[in-house]
């Protein structure tokens, strides 16, 4: 009899073991889902954690340029080179000025000329436009280097209307901006500043600076 009842303990005890073995499989398994379930919510709050203290942002970081906020739109009557469409640099300085030894008018020029050809295959993509502000006769030489089949470059006069001129000038020379070369986005609207430099570090700021936008945005251009 003493026997038989030690079988039958014997016998009980891989079924107790199994059954003991089964709940804390469970229970290992409970947990392992409540935690993973913890760190799917907690997620996003690691994630903005890690993207603000350790990954700082730089959406509206710039190398060299200047954010223009709010942007500055422009008016389509101003010129008849149309702004919307393109990635537009744009300049404005008298005939009179530009002229060869004229060193600060002629490093704008050639900032623009270059920054463009540095761009490599995307500088279809950006037209630059001279405003010639005295509506002076631009000097041969200069036209030579800077015209549209050499560099690029549209040049235009003032607007002749006195009111679209007047309105212009207040948008150039907004932000004491004026002397500065602008920079108009496919909408139509001024977005950022860049000052004129001789500077290799500089150019290289600005090249950066659109080859960012350029890689970033192309909403509204109308490519050729």
């Amino acid at each position: 009899m003493v026997r038989n009842r030690l079988d039958n303990q014997e016998l009980l005890i891989p079924s107790i073991q199994n059954e003991s073995s089964a709940i804390n499989a469970q229970t290992r398994r409970g947990r392992m889902q409540m935690l993973f379930l913890l760190i799917v919510c907690a997620a996003p709050v690691i994630a903005s954690y890690f993207a603000y203290y350790v990954f700082k942002p730089d959406g509206g970081k710039t190398n060299f340029g200047t954010l223009v906020y709010p942007a500055q739109p422009t008016n389509p009557s101003w010129f008849e080179v149309p702004f919307k469409g393109k990635w537009t640099l744009l300049v404005a300085r008298p005939a009179e000025n530009c002229r060869p030894g004229n060193v600060e008018c002629i490093q704008a020029l050639y900032l623009m000329r270059q920054v463009r050809v540095a761009v490599g295959r995307e500088s279809s993509r950006i037209q630059l436009l001279w405003v010639n502000t005295d509506e002076g006769i631009i000097s041969p030489e200069i036209l030579r280097a800077y015209d549209e089949n050499v560099a690029g470059m549209k040049i235009v006069s003032v607007p002749s209307n006195a009111k679209l001129k007047a309105e212009w000038r207040v948008w150039l020379n907004r932000e004491n901006a004026g002397e500065m070369i602008q920079l108009v986005d496919p909408s139509g609207e001024k977005m950022m500043l860049f000052p004129v430099t001789s500077s290799p570090q500089e150019f290289l700021g600005i090249k950066k600076d659109l080859e960012k936008l350029l890689r970033l945005n192309h909403t509204g251009e109308v490519l050729q």
